[in-house]
Order: structure tokens, then sequence, then C-alpha cells
């Protein structure tokens, strides 16, 4: 289990004009990633160090956008201004998931610009936007390259701030011991902050290492 990636919802101005700005910040070009035609969606890539990367995505207008939740979701958050959507676990058997959260995981795909088709499996979309803190899961078949791989970058993940609970959060990743978020036991290399909610929990902010130092979003 580790984090995997982040979702940023478009803003007003579009996905294209979006990730330009994140990626300017980050010193590092966005790519464009596809589409998702189970979603109804489209994403751009910004690849970050450690096999992460950040997808900044938008909904098209094709009838898949209303009816998947991961539609539904980016939608909401574009239609709210846009900004992070969430965070998604890497996870490399969806079965430890399905049974945390007791359904079955749902495939994706996304077809490249290249014509290369991308397949995972995913879970929780549901959970994250009932309860805005907690991630998806996320598995990826063996030998496919990870997304992470399809730009050039030197910016690295380095914190997540949420708004909401640590024991909350471990409850969902099914994490056992002492509470919090142990850095030492999950993931050494991110500082999780929490701070207590003031409305709607969720992603708050995300901290990164970049050439010309510390960015924060």
């Amino acid at each position: 289990m580790r984090v995997d990636h982040l979702v940023f919802a478009a803003e007003p101005d579009g996905m294209i004009a979006t990730a330009k700005r994140l990626g300017d910040l980050l010193g590092v070009d966005p790519v464009d990633g596809g589409l998702h035609p189970r979603f109804g969606t489209r994403n751009s890539i910004i690849p970050l160090t450690d096999r992460r990367f950040i997808e900044v995505v938008e909904v098209l207008d094709h009838p898949a956008s209303d009816k998947a939740p991961f539609g539904q979701a980016v939608r909401a958050c574009s239609a709210a201004g846009g900004g992070w959507l969430g965070w998604v676990v890497e996870v490399e058997d969806m079965s430890i998931a399905e049974r945390l959260l007791g359904r079955s995981a749902v495939p994706g795909n996304r077809h490249r610009p290249d014509g290369v088709e991308i397949c995972w499996k995913q879970i929780g979309i549901r959970g994250l936007m009932a309860d805005p803190q907690v991630p998806f899961f996320i598995e990826w078949p063996e030998g496919q390259d990870h997304p992470s791989t399809e730009g050039v970058t030197n910016a690295a993940l380095t914190g997540l701030q949420i708004a909401g609970s640590p024991d909350r959060v471990r409850e969902w990743l099914g994490l056992v011991g002492e509470p919090g978020v142990d850095r030492e036991e999950w993931e050494p290399e991110i500082d999780f902050d929490f701070a207590a909610p003031h409305g709607t929990p969720g992603l708050m902010s995300v901290q990164f290492q970049s050439a010309d130092g510390p960015v924060s979003i």
C-alpha cells in the first residue's frame, strides 16, 4: 500500500490551463493523458518522482460522466471552482481493499493520444464522495507502464494536509497499531498533517519539493 497519485479537478478555464499552472509551479511539463471512456472524463498527467503523479481531470460532454461515480465527483468539484479532489492509494492486491469496503472493484481504462490503452482497477470513489478525507484505491496490472513514466520530472511529493481525522483514515485503510498516521510505519517520506475540518473534510493542500525548492499547492 502506497500513495500513488493525487487528483485535481479542472478549474473554470479548463484542464489544459489548469495543468499548465500546476506544472509551471513544479517546473514539470504536463502530458496529455487522453480519455476515460468509462467515466466520461479526460486527464493531463504531471509526473512526479517515486512512481507518483498528479492527475488533472475534467468531465466531457458525455453521458458516462453523469452515470459514473468518478465523472460525478469530478463534475461536482469543478462546478465548485475546481481544486484537489482527493488522493489515491495503490495496492498490489485489490482483494484487500474489496474486503475493507465490502464490494467489488470496477475496471478503468484510458486511451492515450498515441493509441496506447492504460488499464487498472479501482474502488472507493463513492466513499471519497461521501467523506473526501479518505482516498480511493487503485491496482495497476503487472508489466504495464505506470503513468508517472509518461513524462520527465524532478518534483517529489513530500506532504499532504488533510482536513479530517487520522483515525478515520487509518480505519478506512485497514491500518493497525498506534493511533494517528505513523510516518515510520507506512509512508516515511510523506508528512501527513491533519487539521480539524471547518466544513467539509478533504484534501486541503499538497507539498512538493521541486528543483527550485519547496512548493505548496
